[in-house]
């Protein structure tokens, strides 16, 4: 069964299952030099929970006023075993001794209020996601104020989805010093309570600040039995507690894996203070996340920055932490234990575009490379979180990779009627790519359709034909900013020269060797750099004629292909050195205006 614990001041404080039927659920707290506590047993007050997370959080700067939060999930209170998931967040003080007639050794301080996470919908009716998965407490220079993520799951049969909620200690404080949930009996509607409450409130610890002279109020002891009582029969408060902008930060929805894990890291950019959320999955993957709030927009901007595979073979996530220090996240699972960077910033490319774009808080330009943004003096530093704005952070900088013509082309043989897939992927995740074909003199966008498919990784074709031939350039695209992303020259063998293997003749036929070639004009790269993708696709039958095969199209096609390849790629260089020229002729202004419609 789910259970939650903190170690604190000796103590130890519990939420958890006590029994095998899973019907005595309690929050203890044991060890130390006080004697034991528990939740009361007569009158239950949690129903089926599953608890998440326990944190101790001062309130004030007296420390006898120190409670610890319990966070999480329970059946409703609705006289049915079928009733509603809520989320809860619920307390005691760390210096609770029970009462001396009433609640002997039991809490006199527990209570507890909902947590909501919702999205907004049509006519008032909000989507709920109501069980909660983790909880992350972001501690700041305020110690009385950290700030709770929160991951919530919908239970709903209509759809399968995820969100993060981030809630204020202040708002949760003011539901607990608000009004109370009453209900008279068991056919009556939960409201709040308008009777007078006793004092000392139940809930509040005894401390310097609560304390009265003269009414002796120093340990829950000396509290009254109107106020024990009180606090027994009434455990949940009425108000309930909303996140941050009333909505979550992210969302995730009809996900293939469950999101079961959250770590928070702040780290400062150029514009203030960012949030790094960190999100385990069930299946070994870590997304590293930012949320924006922009203007008026009614959702924050969610931002995915990467998707970690953390561990080879898909394991759920067990457990996550952060060490600043190291400025790593360690990742637990059953299969182990891995170390991961919270900055890669080498991976968002040569340019300062590239880096601007990548819109990571941990990364920025420094004038020749995008390196960890903490480590360069500010006057060099080119980071744009907000509006990744390459145009206007990058003008002085190289901000097309084609001027740098970094690019290198590479050469993929296909066989005709055979599947052939091309490799390109966006270093952005909020990129998107096109594929262009270049064929003798003009270029054209690939039409895609049932043969010639565009996946997420590349163009996959499942039947090539002779006409695909040529030059295929991938093209990435975000917010007005355009780059190459890979070059490849697609050369096509043909099928009825490949029928030759398959052949009787073929299998008696002597194949002479290719002589051997000292020049350097004359030496080619090795058959078996390329006729490898040749054996995948021809399998496995007949390997010995394939390389003798392979050996006579190198030896006596080896001076076509070179020339081919080479015609081929002095043309598109060529069209790009003529588009180039065009570009040039145009005003800067209107290619910063140009990049501006694409934010």
């Amino acid at each position: 069964m789910p259970f939650a614990s903190t170690f604190t001041g000796g103590e130890l404080y519990t939420g958890l299952t006590a029994d095998f039927l899973g019907r005595d659920s309690v929050i203890l707290r044991s060890m130390g030099s006080r004697s034991p506590m528990r939740t009361e047993t007569d009158q239950p007050l949690l129903h089926e929970p599953k608890f998440i997370a326990a944190h101790r959080i001062p309130d004030s700067e007296d420390p006898d006023d120190d409670k610890v939060y319990f966070f999480f999930s329970e059946r409703a209170d609705t006289g049915s075993r079928d009733g509603a998931i809520h989320t809860r967040v619920g307390r005691v003080c760390v210096n609770d001794a029970g009462g001396q007639r009433v609640l002997v050794n039991k809490w006199s301080s527990f209570i507890k209020a909902r947590l909501v996470c919702s999205v907004p919908g049509p006519h008032g009716i909000d989507t709920h996601f109501d069980q909660l998965e983790d909880v992350f407490v972001l501690r700041t220079k305020d110690e009385k104020n950290p700030e709770i993520y929160a991951i919530f799951s919908s239970i709903s049969n209509v759809f399968q989805g995820y969100a993060v909620c981030v809630f204020r200690m202040a708002d949760i404080r003011e539901v607990f010093n608000g009004p109370f949930a009453h209900k008279d009996g068991p056919d009556h509607q939960w409201g709040p309570y308008e009777g007078r409450v006793p004092y000392p409130r139940p809930g509040v610890c005894p401390s310097k600040l609560t304390a009265q002279p003269g009414l002796g109020h120093s340990s829950t002891l000396d509290f009254p039995d109107a106020v024990l009582q009180f606090a027994r029969a009434h455990p949940l408060m009425w108000r309930s507690v909303y996140p941050v902008g009333r909505q979550p930060v992210l969302l995730r929805t009809h996900t293939p894996y469950r999101l079961t894990h959250i770590t928070v890291d702040r780290t400062q950019a150029d514009d203030g203070p960012y949030d790094v959320m960190f999100i385990g999955t069930d299946v070994g993957t870590v997304l590293k996340v930012i949320a924006l709030r922009n203007g008026n927009a009614l959702m924050p901007e969610e931002i995915t920055l990467e998707e970690l595979q953390v561990f080879k073979v898909p394991t759920p996530i067990t457990s996550m932490d952060i060490s600043v220090k190291r400025q790593a996240l360690f990742v637990g699972s059953g299969a182990g234990v891995a170390q991961v960077r919270l900055h890669r910033c080498d991976l968002y490319g040569g340019v300062c575009a590239e880096c601007c774009l990548a819109r990571d808080p941990y990364c920025a330009w420094d004038g020749s490379a995008c390196v960890r943004f903490a480590s360069h003096k500010r006057r060099y530093r080119r980071q744009d979180i907000r509006h990744a704005n390459p145009a206007q952070q990058c003008m002085d900088q190289n901000l097309s990779v084609e001027e740098l013509d970094v690019v290198d082309s590479r050469v993929v043989y296909g066989t005709e009627n055979n599947s052939t897939f091309l490799e390109c992927v966006a270093r952005s995740p909020q990129a998107t790519t096109s594929w262009h074909h270049q064929r003798d003199e003009h270029t054209e966008e690939v039409v895609y359709d049932d043969r010639v498919l565009k996946m997420e990784g590349g163009l996959l074709f499942r039947r090539v034909a002779l006409s695909d031939a040529g030059v295929y350039v991938c093209r990435s695209r975000e917010r007005g900013f355009s780059q190459v992303l890979s070059r490849v020259w697609l050369d096509i063998l043909r099928a009825d020269t490949l029928s030759d293997l398959t052949s009787r003749d073929a299998k008696h036929r002597p194949w002479l060797p290719c002589p051997a070639h000292t020049g350097p004009a004359n030496r080619g790269p090795s058959p078996r750099s390329w006729f490898k993708e040749v054996l995948q696709l021809i399998g496995p039958q007949g390997l010995p004629e394939v390389e003798q095969y392979c050996e006579r199209v190198w030896c006596s096609d080896k001076l076509r292909l070179r020339r081919k390849h080479k015609t081929m790629m002095e043309k598109y260089k060529q069209a790009q050195e003529s588009a180039r020229k065009s570009r040039n002729r145009t005003p800067r202004h209107t290619h910063t205006a140009h990049a501006h419609t694409h934010e």
